[in-house]
């Protein structure tokens, strides 16, 4: 019999998620608007765990969780909050919730606590992105299968979303495949860079204008809010939308509606917002730059791109893909120098590795490419040998001659935490001295999967 969670958050998008996201663990889910409505359910649906926002209107979570104590003083209470407060954490953990996760929620951790404070071993498959919504994304990483993994999950739901990372990561190939993933696949996919629009012009450019609204404006505009209509709005460096312009962002995805210059009323605008950002937005707002309570309205759902330098097996994978495009196909990566790229960190991530099999693809007069035909950074990394056994590509890009990498060493000491606490990944974090969050993050980057026979789904 299926276990039955009950799922309490005010923003039906949030909701919507987590049910999907737990129903795909097989669980049987239940949701509540408000936390006068989960304690009206609660004696109704007779759920087996309590998954609980903090911060509602009306009741909180926290005095949801005293009411819950006092009528069922045995049911596991999960806590998320998107302000991360230490002092709710520890309120909450003193009034028996069983743990406490911080928004943005990693989906995976999610499921990892409701099967901890439940007991439930994971005998299945991990989920996999269906093969077709894939198309033409080169994901060979662990890392980078994870993602697109909540990618994926995320695009389900009609749920404005940030995608953060370094400059060249991929975000907006990541937005279109939330887009292209959605039910608004149909509508229109409108891309915004935000540092390339003047300030003067930002308005205008997003939400439109009547005729006559300024000097110039001969005829009237709609604007990229609502040439967006039913389909996805992408924000490229929205680190860099103006301070004047952030309450009226604000506004606009809060109300679904946008006002024109030199209209008197606002119009109603179907959209959904995908963000993006190679700035930390925290830094911003702690330096005057970005509006706090946009910050908290953007990062409900976020997603962070991982540098192409912390995940080597996509290297090889994608500098093929990039090789074959434009008439390149048939073309080889030598050994030498697929050692060289795999060497080589990447500073501009998948953006400079695109480019340097576009010059080689233009440029290079051989089928087979040789440490030659790389730029000049790249080429200087030529001369180190394979690691023996590898065939025409080394796996990953460690050093020669048997010396251990930093990532080993920290693989090594990750598995033996987890074998020393029977799998349990809040106990093993205790043991390394990092957060439960910070071990499963780095779980999924050094790709360390089922690393204990005693790990409890996760936990």
């Amino acid at each position: 019999m299926k276990r039955r969670i009950l799922v309490v958050d005010d923003e039906v998008r949030i909701r919507e998620l987590y049910a999907r996201t737990l129903s795909e663990a097989g669980l049987d889910v239940v949701t509540a608007g408000s936390a006068e409505e989960g304690l009206r359910l609660l004696a109704e649906v007779a759920p087996d765990l309590v998954v609980s926002d903090v911060r509602m209107p009306g009741a909180s979570g926290l005095e949801m969780l005293q009411v819950v104590r006092r009528r069922v003083p045995d049911l596991p209470f999960l806590l998320v909050t998107a302000f991360a407060d230490v002092r709710d954490a520890v309120t909450a953990l003193k009034l028996g919730a069983v743990d406490y996760l911080a928004k943005p929620v990693d989906l995976d951790e999610l499921v990892a606590g409701v099967r901890d404070a439940l007991g439930i071993v994971a005998h299945e498959p991990p989920p996999e992105v269906p093969r077709e919504a894939l198309a033409d994304i080169v994901a060979a990483s662990p890392q980078m299968r994870a993602l697109l993994l909540d990618a994926w999950r995320i695009a389900q739901v009609d749920a404005t979303v940030l995608l953060t990372g370094e400059s060249g990561t991929g975000k907006e190939v990541l937005a279109q495949f939330i887009h292209r993933s959605s039910a608004r696949r149909k509508g229109p996919m409108v891309p915004v860079n935000c540092a390339a629009i003047p300030a003067s012009l930002m308005a205008s450019e997003l939400f439109g204008h009547q005729k006559g609204a300024f000097t110039g404006a001969s005829t009237g505009r709609d604007g990229l809010f609502r040439e967006a209509r039913g389909g996805t709005l992408f924000l490229d460096e929205i680190g860099d939308l103006p301070l004047d312009m952030q309450p009226v962002l604000l506004r606009a995805i809060e109300r679904r509606a946008v006002q024109p210059l030199g209209g008197d009323a606002e119009v109603p605008v179907d959209f959904r917002l995908v963000a993006a950002t190679n700035r930390s937005l925290e830094e911003r707002v702690q330096q005057g730059l970005f509006r706090a309570d946009l910050y908290y309205r953007l990062n409900v759902i976020a997603l962070e791109l991982p540098p192409l330098r912390e995940r080597p097996e996509d290297i090889l994978p994608l500098a093929r893909r990039f090789l074959a495009q434009g008439g390149g196909e048939g073309r080889r990566i030598s050994q030498a120098a697929a050692q060289a790229m795999l060497a080589y960190s990447w500073p501009g991530n998948v953006r400079e590795l695109a480019n340097a099999m576009e010059r080689i693809r233009l440029l290079a007069r051989t089928d087979v490419v040789l440490p030659e035909h790389l730029p000049a950074s790249v080429r200087r990394l030529a001369g180190a040998p394979l690691p023996a056994g590898t065939g025409e590509v080394a796996a990953t890009g460690g050093p020669a001659g048997g010396l251990r990498t930093l990532e080993q060493d920290e693989i090594a000491s990750i598995r033996k935490a987890l074998a020393a606490t029977d799998g349990n990944r809040t106990h093993a974090a205790g043991l390394l001295g990092i957060s439960r969050r910070g071990l499963i993050k780095k779980l999924k980057r050094l790709g360390i999967v089922d690393a204990a026979p005693g790990d409890v789904g996760g936990g």
